[in-house]
């Protein structure tokens, strides 16, 4: 069981190594992006620390071989990481200076466009460790190892390495599979208590058998994941996008997560608005550009009724009455403004048409998020790799936590005097 430290500070990463072997770690990998941050100083401080462990470099060479292989080494690495789609030379020169030097070599497989005869010629050409890998970009978009894993234990004959988002549900099955060395990151580096994390993915470890995990639908999950982070968390997993301008919860304390029905309407034209109501699917958000803000189409009635449905809220550009109706029946509700007035059923607009809510574009059928903070938009199209990526900004902020509970600042543990630019 090897805990991936891709951190960029050397101190936080060795702090986290200590909690990560207190929970059952067995190898310790001082990951590209510290490598990258830190050089190899980081190798020799992760060695001076731990001098009982197994330390692997992830270097990804694809160059150098002999260079980068020796600098590892040198530095106190066991192991050595290389690209498993590095030229031959490459190669042939890693395994001489791995030789040379009394490391072992894993060769990743993350990108190979053959893997599975790549496997087979980097044991020939004398790789120690093949690493099924699929990286986090990769993850983010659903790719999962176990489709890859059974294909490579079958082809070769040294030990096969998996790493690519796994946790204590996915480890158990990784294992059942075959797997010598399953490699944790975030899922363990990320959470807010380190040694349990990795305390209960030893478990998966030791017990895969009895993990009894069940698979859910693509939907479920990301229904899952958004509902379990934050708005925050998705605007920055989208790069500070899709947050709706203006947009407030009328209820306070809930949370919305469903697909789009999209209305356009105008000038407190009701009609359409109701009509949406028909439309929806169970688990459905009504999207409303209203056009007016002193007008309201919407109200206590509409919301009333969108429980039979099963409609899961509403958000309207625009003005919405009945405030103390809506907060007794509870279902989350968001405006731009409310207002007393209310117009007329005239028929004027469409329903499922793209449409502008709070300055953001939404499409039928795309992802609407809302809580405290307001509402975010995600195209359907994007929605599993967003989800993803949320759940990992939100483990990265319990780790941050965490560590601002402890006594640090959050200049301190950020260390933003040194990652200011230049």
């Amino acid at each position: 069981m090897q805990v991936a430290l891709d951190l960029l500070e050397t101190d936080r990463a060795i702090q986290i190594a200590k909690e990560a072997v207190e929970g059952g770690i067995d190898w310790i990998e001082v990951g590209t992006p510290l490598i990258k941050s830190e050089g190899m100083s980081a190798i020799r401080r992760v060695r001076k620390e731990f001098p009982d462990y197994t330390i692997l470099a992830d270097m990804k060479t694809i160059d150098t071989g002999s260079m980068e292989v020796e600098m590892a080494a040198k530095s106190g690495a066991d192991v050595v990481m290389i690209l498993g789609n590095s030229d031959e030379s490459t190669i042939n020169d890693s395994v001489r200076s791995a030789h040379r030097y009394g490391v072992k070599l894993m060769a990743d497989l993350m990108s190979v466009d053959n893997p599975v005869e790549q496997a087979k010629h980097l044991e020939e050409m004398g790789i120690d460790y093949i690493n099924v890998h699929v990286g986090i970009d990769q993850q983010m978009l659903g790719y999962n190892p176990v489709q890859l894993l059974n294909d490579i234990i079958g082809a070769v004959n040294i030990p096969v390495a998996v790493a690519g988002g796994l946790d204590e549900k996915t480890v158990s099955e990784i294992v059942d599979a075959g797997a010598d060395i399953v490699i944790v990151g975030g899922n363990i580096t990320r959470s807010d208590n380190v040694t349990e994390a990795a305390k209960k993915i030893r478990s998966s470890v030791e017990s895969p058998s009895k993990s009894g995990f069940l698979k859910q639908s693509l939907d479920d999950e990301i229904y899952e994941l958004f509902m379990t982070t934050s708005t925050p968390n998705i605007s920055d997993a989208m790069h500070r996008k899709g947050a709706m301008q203006n947009i407030r919860p009328l209820v306070r304390d809930t949370k919305m997560v469903g697909r789009a029905v999209t209305v356009q309407t105008f000038e407190g034209d009701w009609a359409k608005p109701v009509q949406s109501i028909d439309t929806a699917k169970p688990g459905d958000v009504i999207v409303i550009y209203n056009g007016s803000k002193h007008i309201a189409c919407w109200g206590g009635l509409a919301t009333f009724s969108c429980l039979n449905k099963g409609v899961a809220g509403v958000v309207v550009d625009g003005a919405v009455r009945d405030v103390d109706d809506i907060t007794n029946i509870g279902l989350p509700i968001f405006a731009s403004n409310t207002v007393p007035n209310a117009g007329d059923p005239k028929g004027f607009g469409e329903i499922n048409s793209e449409i502008i809510c709070g300055n953001q574009t939404v499409k039928s059928g795309d992802y609407i998020i809302g809580d405290n903070n307001g509402v975010v938009v995600v195209p359907k199209e994007h929605a599993y790799e967003i989800a993803r990526r949320a759940k990992e900004v939100e483990k990265g902020e319990q780790r941050l936590y965490e560590e601002v509970k402890r006594g640090r600042t959050l200049s301190e543990v950020a260390q933003l005097n040194k990652w200011e630019k230049q």
